[in-house]
């Protein structure tokens, strides 16, 4: 049974997982559905756009000079009432045409990077970016990256991505997909079809959407790169390893996301349990009996609880005491954990773009200095809790508060490279045996913030998510990168979307990134020319890979 992590400590973790929540808490943030998006449409009335057909309707859209945007389309089913907790159904059809210039409200959660948060489950829509321009006859379709939002599974939006540069620069069609979150998304109980991998199978349901549909808006639907930051990178990730998604992308960039990921006690928020990416549906279900019972809905039979848990109000079940949230392993759509598969080689042979950034952990180490600064006893007592009486002392000489300059800046380090950079660097070596595999390091630290003021005399330096502006247009929300800024995003959407169109990031203009090999630890890392531009980079150095992979851990700590 997984350990409950209390109510203060859950409200500080949702905070963590919402990177974006200052950044994207204003006004430039849309939301709400169509007032028709409930089913049918009126008659048909004169589009101000541009005019779509669909599998279900007519969508009309918005067009500059540069590109066509289409927002707020569902991809299935609302997944309310007695739709809670089943796997996605088809969306209804509609007649005339259906305004597609907002986007569709998004999953319930907390307030956050959604101003207030949201509590509407009619959320299964997607948003369909496009450039302007024609392609000539003879290559007529583009190709398609389909963007999983991040939020730790619990938060986020696809209406937050802004892809306009990418698809124009790029010469793509992006797709941004909202997915159920929460207890919404990898609920389960014994029986429950589905149970745990809710937010997964719709994310199936959008590719499937992407694989019928896509042609109509310009995109080849045999020429799709599944693409995901955090969150998103985990998902992506699983589908190379679950036997529904083939065929349905045939490529993959994982940011942040790698399946190998894990998290030992205290690295993400002090009093944290040790936690992974994927869950084994057992510890699931068992979760799923104790939220039933908290909310009164207890029943030996699943289906009379089940039918109970679905009259609870969405604002009740937002509120439930849950670890944590993940997918679950041992199902019909992942039958193996994948980090299992992936080091038993049980994964599809697509190619892949894959890395981190080189300070994920600082973001959590920032907040944790603005509620309670470390002290320097403090620091070694959160080593010794997280990796026991023997390691702790050890990880304290290696990572000193000499070195860093204060405590919080060396348990930055610390919960950047144990459970982000080395087991993203294994991930690739892993991948690289079996598929080509592209590695990098999102390194620069020049990076604007993108959340609250750092502490005083704190780096956030490349925090997590600090690489999304500079792959999507965040200017809506008042972020504008510097000259330098600029360039190094003009490369990262050429490596990414040349990789899209051809299964290789390389291109005119752009420094030449070689794939990754099986035993290679050294990677492009990508900063601002201040910082030396793209340029090659030790990972297992720099991160004390070969000192962690040695560390032996109290089996009571981490």
């Amino acid at each position: 049974m997984r350990k409950r992590i209390g109510a203060s400590a859950a409200v500080a973790v949702a905070a963590l997982t919402v990177s974006l929540a200052s950044l994207l808490g204003g006004p430039a943030l849309a939301a709400g559905p169509p007032a028709d998006s409930g089913g049918t449409t009126g008659p048909p009335s004169t589009p101000a756009g541009p005019v779509v057909r669909t599998d279900r309707g007519l969508v009309a859209g918005t067009a500059t000079a540069d590109y066509r945007r289409f927002q707020g389309i569902p991809y299935a089913a609302p997944p309310t009432g007695r739709l809670r907790w089943t796997n996605p159904r088809p969306a209804a059809h509609w007649k005339g045409v259906r305004p597609a210039t907002e986007p569709g409200s998004p999953c319930p959660q907390t307030a956050g990077e959604v101003p207030g948060g949201s509590t509407t489950e009619d959320c299964l829509y997607l948003n369909v970016t496009s450039p302007t321009s024609a392609r000539p006859a003879t290559n007529r379709r583009r190709p398609v990256v389909v963007w999983v939002h991040g939020g730790g599974f619990t938060s986020g939006a696809g209406s937050s991505y802004d892809a306009r540069r990418m698809a124009v620069r790029g010469d793509v069609v992006v797709v941004t997909v909202n997915y159920r979150l929460g207890v919404f998304g990898y609920f389960a109980l014994p029986g429950l079809r589905g149970g745990g991998d809710f937010g997964l199978q719709d994310q199936l349901a959008a590719l499937r959407w992407v694989r019928r549909n896509i042609a109509s808006f310009g995109g080849d639907p045999h020429n799709v790169t599944l693409a995901g930051e955090s969150a998103g990178g985990m998902s992506t990730c699983a589908f190379l390893t679950a036997p529904a998604a083939a065929g349905l992308f045939q490529k993959g960039i994982m940011q942040s996301g790698s399946c190998l990921l894990e998290w030992p006690e205290n690295t993400w928020y002090p009093g944290m349990p040790a936690f992974a990416p994927y869950a084994p549906l057992t510890e699931v279900e068992e979760f799923g009996h104790e939220t039933a019972a908290d909310l009164h809905c207890s029943d030996p039979h699943s289906a009379l609880a089940l039918a109970c848990l679905r009259r609870v109000e969405p604002e009740r079940l937002l509120g439930v005491d849950q670890p944590y949230n993940m997918p679950a392993y041992g199902t019909p759509l992942l039958p193996r954990d994948p980090a299992e598969a992936l080091r038993t080689g049980h994964f599809r042979r697509l190619p892949v773009i894959s890395g981190g950034n080189r300070d994920e952990g600082a973001g959590n180490a920032a907040v944790l200095q603005t509620n309670q600064p470390l002290t320097e006893k403090a620091y070694l007592d959160l080593l010794t809790g997280t990796f026991g009486a023997d390691a702790g002392p050890k990880v304290a000489a290696h990572y000193p508060v000499a070195a860093f300059g204060t405590p919080a800046q060396a348990w930055a380090a610390v919960s950047s490279d144990r459970p982000w950079a080395c087991p993203t660097l294994r991930g690739n070596q892993l991948l690289a045996r079996r598929t080509t595999t592209y590695a990098y390091e999102f390194a620069d630290r020049t990076a604007p913030d993108l959340g609250a003021p750092p502490p005083p005399n704190f780096r956030l330096g490349a925090a997590h998510a600090f690489d999304l502006p500079y792959v999507f247009d965040f200017s809506g929300y008042g972020l504008r990168l510097d000259p330098a800024q600029q360039r190094l995003s003009d490369r990262m959407v050429g490596y990414w979307t040349n990789f899209a169109t051809t299964g290789n990031p390389n291109g005119p203009g752009l420094p030449a990134w070689r794939a990754f090999g099986p035993e290679d630890t050294v990677a492009p890392a990508l900063a601002t020319q201040s910082d030396g531009g793209v340029r090659p980079v030790d990972l297992a150095a720099r991160h004390q890979c070969g000192f962690w992979s040695g560390l032996a851990v109290h089996p009571s700590a981490g």
